[in-house]
This record gives C-alpha cells, sequence and structure tokens, in this order.
C-alpha cells in the first residue's frame, strides 16, 4: 500500500506519513555525523596535557579538514554515479571504526603522549575527515529534494552534538578533575557515547530511514525525475525503479542543469556557505584554546565558551522554523554575513582589553549567526529544483562549506604569529 502511495503522481508530500519519525531520525543521522569530532574538539585540554608543544586543537583541525574538502570534492564531481546508500553507509561504518580505534590508541599506551601515538590520533582524525565528506554531502544532497524540515533537522543535529559533547565535558571535568587521571576517565567516556552514536546511525540509515513512506514517496519522485543516486534506497524499501521507461521519463523533463551550470545559478549560495565558515573557524576552537589569556574560570575557560557557542549555534538552527524572522532575500542573506567579519576585530580587542563576560557574550553571538544563516542558506538553495539537480547542488554546497573550514582552519594560525607560541 505504501508503494501505491509513493508511485501515486498525483499524490502531495503532506499526505505521506512518516514525517515526524523523518525529522527525529534525521536528527540523530546529523548527530552522528559530527558527534565524533566534537567530542576530539571538546576534550582538546586532554590532548594538550599530553601534547602540550604539538597544538593538538589546531593541528588536528588542519589535519581532519584536506581530506574532508579533497574526498568531498572527488564525490561531488561525480555525484550523479554514487549510490546514495552505500556512500552514507559507508560514512557512518568509518566514524565507528576510527572512534573505536582512538579508544584503543588510548588504552593501548595507557593514556601516554609521544610522537607515536600522536601520529596515529592523526591517522584516524584523518579518517574522521572522509567519513564526513561521504556523510554530509550524501545526506545533504538526499535532503536536498525532501522537505525543507528534513535538512534543517539534519543541520540541528550537527550542531546538537556539540552542545551534548560541551555538556558531557563540563559534568565529566566537575566530576573527575580532583581525582587520578581525570581527563583521561573523561575522554574515554566520550569517546565510548560517540561510538555508540555511529553505531545507532548505521542502524537508523540502513534498516529505518529508507522505509519510511514520506522518504520512499521523495526518492520515488527524484527517479521518475531521471535521479540515479536513490536506487539502492529504493530497492532496499522494496521499491523497484523500472529503468525499462528511462527514455520515455526523460523526454517529458527538462533537461537537468549540470554542475557547472548549477554552481553559477547558484554561486551567491555557495559562496554564503564558504564565507560563514571561513570566519567562524578563524576564531573556533583554535583562538579560545590558546589566545584568551588567563582568567578567574582558569582551565574551565576554554570549556565554557565552546558550550557557550554550541548552545547558541544549536538554539539559532531552529529560529528559521519561524518564518517571520527567516531570511530568505539572496542579497540580504550577502549582507548579514558579510557583516560578520567584525567579529575579528571584536574578538582581538575581547581578548586583550575584555573581561570574560565580554569574550562569552561574542561567542554566543558567533554560534547564534552561523547556525542561524547556515540553515537559512541550505533551506532556501535547492528551491526550484528537480530531484537530481537538487541533490548535485547539495553536494556543491558541502563542498564550499568545507572549503570554508579549511580556510578558516589555515586562517587561524595567523592569531599566534608572533605570540612566541610557535
Amino acid at each position: 500500500m505504501a508503494a501505491m502511495t509513493v508511485a501515486d503522481a498525483n499524490e502531495t508530500p503532506v499526505k505521506v506519513e512518516g514525517k515526524v519519525i523523518a525529522v527525529i531520525v534525521c536528527w540523530i543521522l546529523g548527530f552522528g555525523s559530527l558527534v565524533s569530532w566534537n567530542s576530539m574538539l571538546t576534550i582538546g585540554d586532554y590532548y594538550y596535557a599530553l601534547f602540550p608543544d604539538y597544538h593538538p586543537s589546531r593541528v588536528l583541525t588542519l589535519v581532519y579538514q584536506p581530506f574532508a574538502l579533497g574526498t568531498m570534492a572527488i564525490l561531488a564531481y561525480n555525484e550523479s554515479k554514487v549510490d546514495t546508500r552505500k556512500r552514507n553507509i559507508a560514512g557512518y561504518i568509518l566514524f565507528f571504526l576510527c572512534t573505536l580505534a582512538l579508544i584503543v590508541i588510548d588504552l593501548a599506551s595507557s593514556g601516554k603522549g609521544g610522537i607515536g601515538n600522536y601520529i596515529g590520533i592523526c591517522v584516524f582524525v584523518a579518517g574522521f575527515g572522509v567519513a564526513d565528506a561521504h556523510v554530509q554531502g550524501g545526506m545533504v544532497g538526499d535532503l536536498a529534494f525532501m522537505k525543507p524540515e528534513f535538512i534543517q533537522s539534519f543541520f540541528a543535529g550537527l550542531a546538537a552534538s556539540g552542545v551534548l559533547t560541551s555538556g558531557l565535558r563540563l559534568i565529566t571535568k566537575a566530576a573527575f578533575d580532583k581525582s587520578s587521571n581525570g581527563l583521561r576517565k573523561g575522554t574515554l567516556l566520550f569517546l565510548a557515547t560517540s561510538t555508540f552514536f555511529e553505531f545507532l546511525c548505521i542502524f537508523l540509515y540502513a534498516f529505518v530511514f529508507a522505509k519510511l513512506p514520506i522518504v520512499k514517496y521523495y526518492r520515488a519522485k527524484a527517479a521518475r525525475e531521471g535521479s540515479k543516486t536513490v536506487a539502492s534506497d529504493l530497492a532496499a524499501a522494496g521499491i523497484q525503479t523500472e529503468s525499462n521507461n528511462t527514455a520515455d521519463i526523460d523526454t517529458k523533463l527538462p533537461t537537468r542543469l549540470s554542475n557547472k551550470e548549477l554552481l553559477f545559478k547558484k554561486f551567491d549560495y555557495a559562496l554564503d556557505l564558504f564565507l560563514i565558515y571561513v570566519l567562524t573557524l578563524s576564531i573556533f576552537p583554535g583562538f579560545l584554546y590558546e589566545n584568551t589569556g588567563k582568567h578567574h574560570l582558569g582551565s574551565w575557560y576554554p570549556l565554557v565558551l565552546i558550550a557557550m557557542y554550541n548552545i547558541w549555534d544549536l538554539i539559532a538552527r531552529y529560529l528559521p522554523l519561524i518564518k517571520p524572522i527567516k531570511i530568505e532575500s539572496r542579497k540580504w542573506l550577502m549582507i548579514c554575513i558579510l557583516l560578520r567579519f567584525l567579529f575579528i576585530p571584536s574578538f582581538y580587542f575581547a581578548a586583550k582589553y575584555g573581561d570574560e563576560g565580554w569574550m562569552i557574550m561574542l561567542i554566543s553571538l558567533l554560534g547564534l549567526t552561523n547556525g542561524y544563516l547556515t540553515v537559512c542558506v541550505m533551506t532556501v538553495a535547492p528551491k526550484g529544483c528537480t530531484g537530481p539537480e537538487a541533490n548535485a547542488l547539495g553536494n556543491i554546497l558541502v563542498v564550499f562549506l568545507l572549503g570554508g573550514i579549511f580556510a578558516g582552519v589555515a586562517l587561524d594560525w595567523l592569531w599566534i604569529i608572533g605570540n612566541g607560541k610557535f
């Protein structure tokens, strides 16, 4: 019965069941696509204790990003030929294995430092980058031709992973701070939690998400519009695409825009994402660990700043659901994004002359604008695209997002030039 409903061309999306469950699953899948990496950022104080001379927060981020961006560029170029189901499941499995490997490294070395262990950690962090490219690009491309609420929920899940890891970090620091190997105990708890969620995402994507009626509806619709990437997901849901009718379908559809044409048509949205993340990652998290000086909060200070960023980033990702305050104008999106660059002098002067209150306010605003503008761009950009075009555009947007992150991470090193920390 569900297959007949999906195949009915007159059926409207709102009548297809499973929207609420799909939104929840998208949230969990978004959570799982970043929880491992956010755990690495949040336990930065542990790695600074083990490797004080190696700038772990900056180096690990710099290791992660080239692999994420390079893999994503390759996948985006070939997106029409890549099976979405295999791509996403492979990404979550890789996240699971790399997170588990970090636990093994720590247990095998009994929590000791050393260049060998540091290189091992860097290798598996690079694996996170490859996994991120598979999952984030695959999921965004897949959700781009579904309801905007799905992609909003996925990006809210991304932010929620930061909130949970920050909250757990504060709790574990309070619980283990005075105990022997307190930092290490908290770190192992983090990595074990992340490993569990990665396994949960493998299960949800492989056995639950594809079988939801509303997801089957949109994937079947994309297949009728010429998409080849959804075939395995439809097969897993018990729907066989009729390849014999492909020629007839193609003659009834407008010619699909190429990736190059899509990029030119939607270039401002791609640039928006690049600029959002080049600014955010030029400040977060390296600046917070190494450039904020010593304050009354002591070792709690960077953890509090990261927690405030994550909390406001999550809250902001729900604000575009309120229609009157959602920005949909391409011009105003660009203006707001360019205005964010005023954060650079603001953080510089707050770190040099301000107290904790000013820095907490600025980092909260950074998170608020990051989350809000990201969801606005991601939900508005796919409008007017067919299923195959939306999938391609989703991949292109993630390439620019990761490109912005990579550029921001590289520029973040400029903060420590001349301060004697090289």
